[in-house]
């Protein structure tokens, strides 16, 4: 008994059911090898620039990505300000999301609620100085950080390509 479980405890892998899951063919057989090379190298290239320049972002500026983002559409839009589904469409979060990111925006300072006067349940987030300033400070760094980690792997004819293929893609919504 005691030689059983010394056994047990030195197996490096855990005690599997003996159920083996599919091929990464079988997963991904609906797609042909040039589909599924485009669709792998999507992903993973988006996968990795989005973690660079978050942790850039972060490193310089002490600012997520996501966060950097709401404060880049508010300052985008009219009047410094979204309503807070339109702003969740635009930085592409649930409503649910974008409630949680504009509430930790507003309790530093950078983002405040205006309740819409015309739809008594509606409210804008909107960009305050303070907002304004932390994106003008983190910009310059964190547009270096995007070309470094992807624009500068294309050319500028290549730029002009990749941008018309993914606006062509079909949009999600």
């Amino acid at each position: 008994m005691e030689q059983r479980i010394a056994d047990t405890e030195e197996r490096s892998e855990p005690p599997t059911s003996g159920v083996v899951g599919p091929s990464e063919a079988a997963l991904l057989s609906g797609l042909d090898p040039v589909e599924l090379r485009a669709w792998r190298a999507f992903l993973t290239r988006h996968a990795r620039v989005a973690r660079r320049l978050e942790a850039d972002l972060i490193a310089r500026s002490d600012l997520p990505l996501a966060e950097y983002d709401v404060l880049l559409q508010l300052a985008l839009a009219d009047g410094l300000r979204l309503r807070m589904n339109e702003l969740a469409d635009r930085v592409v979060l649930s409503r649910a999301g974008i409630t949680r990111l504009v509430d930790r925006l507003t309790a530093d300072g950078l983002v405040t609620r205006l309740k819409c006067a015309s739809d008594a349940r509606g409210y804008f987030a909107v960009l305050t100085s303070g907002g304004m300033a932390r994106l003008l400070d983190a910009t310059p760094g964190h547009l270096a950080a995007v070309r470094r980690h992807f624009l500068e792997s294309f050319t500028a004819p290549e730029l002009e390509t990749l941008a018309e293929l993914l606006e062509r893609s079909r949009p999600l919504d």
